[in-house]
């Protein structure tokens, strides 16, 4: 006989009648910010309030799964634990979990294998109450087909615990994460929408270590997910970000809500043959730009190739004559790749603070690349010798970050100063610091960069 768990919040959180809640998760999904032309996300963060509250922003990233509705066949749910207090994560004994829309059978399969991974128990009393997970069933249930579902509340456990779980149910394109955090509590609207800010900022960075409790009453969860998504090179996008002040409640004491939505890189060949396109779209900014009208437009539609329609981080650079004319652009994916080329493109030509805006003859004899970034990831070093020692030259683009500076190199930067100590100590001056500045809150990220260059004239 199979142990069903049946709905706990419905009614309260979410209406309690089939045709009501349908209604509701449909009104969600149309009324939540349309983002056309990203794709199918590996990972989503939603936010678990009631549906008047929070519900269109848990829609903007639900809407983006419809088109995956045959192909996501399991589903691995985390979010914090509001009602039981345990050490490590808590898978539950159930065999479905019931809502008003019907019973989603749980992937027992993939429970056993959770429970092999350390620091992980079945506790049916951390599951009896909580709605950070339930809450989130009926919008699975509407999205997509036939698939199973793997709950985890999440307890007191590190990041590296939870980002172990999440590695052992990843799976490929039949398996999605789901984590279920909302933000900020109880703060005044402004302070609300600044705390949420820098949220969104770490977020974006994939930098769980930015975080504190504060920030996120589902930190662990999201901790460990942002920390797996890191290791494997993942992109992400801001969907939403709003707070109970701006859906259904009063402005002098807000919780914050925010969707994301995380991709898998592409592979480099795929994004490579869209190389000749891309040169393309930044010639088209920067000639729009010439022309007095300002950034050009980009319309992001199916008729653009995948790679360029999904997140991606590029540098556009300008050179004239050998010298460089203009850099600009983004460390993180955040936006379309197309849009992103388009913007920076045009930044590096005419709003790079370093250069005059460029003008007609000099486009002329423009020589312009384009690097593609991975996105970075955290250097762990106990002092500058072992920075040094970790660093590739030639291979690694490096990011660091001290005393409120921060500053970039690309891996192009090698080919000017091959010294280990040069690279690092030049990128210390570009952030504003002394080339001999070292403190033990030193922060470095790496990455690497694919160039895209036009062919040589024959």
């Amino acid at each position: 006989m199979t142990i069903v768990r049946p709905p706990a919040v419905a009614g309260m959180f979410y209406p309690a009648h089939a045709a009501q809640l349908m209604g509701q998760v449909r009104d969600c999904l149309r009324q939540a910010e349309s983002h056309p032309g990203l794709g199918v996300p590996k990972a989503v963060i939603v936010p678990h309030a009631g549906y008047i509250y929070s519900g269109v922003v848990a829609a903007s990233a639900y809407a983006l799964l419809e088109p995956a509705r045959d192909t996501i066949r399991r589903v691995v749910l985390l979010g914090p634990s509001h009602h039981v207090a345990f050490r490590g994560m808590a898978v539950s004994g159930a065999g479905a979990w019931a809502t008003p829309l019907g019973e989603t059978p749980l992937d027992g399969e993939a429970i056993a294998r959770a429970k092999a991974v350390p620091r992980v128990i079945e506790l049916e009393a951390a599951h009896a109450r909580e709605h950070s997970l339930e809450v989130h069933l009926p919008f699975l249930q509407t999205v997509l087909g036939d698939f199973q579902l793997v709950p985890v509340v999440v307890g007191d456990a590190a990041a590296d615990a939870v980002a172990a779980l999440i590695d052992a149910l990843w799976g490929g394109g039949e398996t999605l994460v789901v984590v279920s955090t909302d933000l900020s509590h109880y703060l005044d609207y402004r302070g609300c929408r600044e705390l949420d800010g820098r949220t969104a900022a770490a977020i974006e960075r994939f930098a769980p270590e930015s975080l504190e409790g504060e920030q996120a009453c589902g930190l662990r969860p999201l901790s460990g997910l942002l920390l797996a998504a890191r290791r494997r090179g993942h992109s992400n996008v801001t969907l939403d970000l709003r707070n109970s002040g701006d859906t259904a409640g009063p402005k002098d004491r807000v919780v914050g809500y925010g969707a994301w939505a995380l991709f898998e890189p592409e592979a480099a060949d795929e994004v490579g043959e869209t190389g000749p396109l891309l040169l393309e779209l930044a010639r088209a900014a920067i000639r729009h730009g010439l022309t007095g009208a300002g950034p050009l437009p980009v319309t992001i539609d199916q008729s653009m190739p995948a790679p360029l329609r999904r997140p991606g981080a590029a540098f556009v650079t300008l050179k004239v004559d050998g010298e460089l004319r203009g850099c600009v652009g983004s460390p993180q994916a955040w936006r379309p790749l197309a849009e992103d080329v388009c913007d920076n493109a045009y930044k590096a030509a005419f709003r790079d603070p370093r250069f005059p805006p460029l003008n007609g003859p000099e486009w002329e004899r423009v020589e312009l690349s384009i690097s593609l970034l991975t996105s970075p990831v955290a250097m762990t070093f106990t002092d500058q010798a072992d920075l040094l020692a970790q660093l590739r030259p030639g291979i690694d683009g490096l990011i660091i970050e001290d005393q409120g500076r921060r500053a970039l190199f690309l891996p192009s930067v090698w080919e000017q100063l091959p010294g280990k100590a040069d690279f690092l100590a030049h990128l210390k001056r570009k952030a504003g610091l002394a080339s001999s500045h070292w403190s033990p809150a030193f922060q470095a990220q790496r990455f690497e960069a694919m160039e895209i260059k036009p062919e040589p004239s024959p």
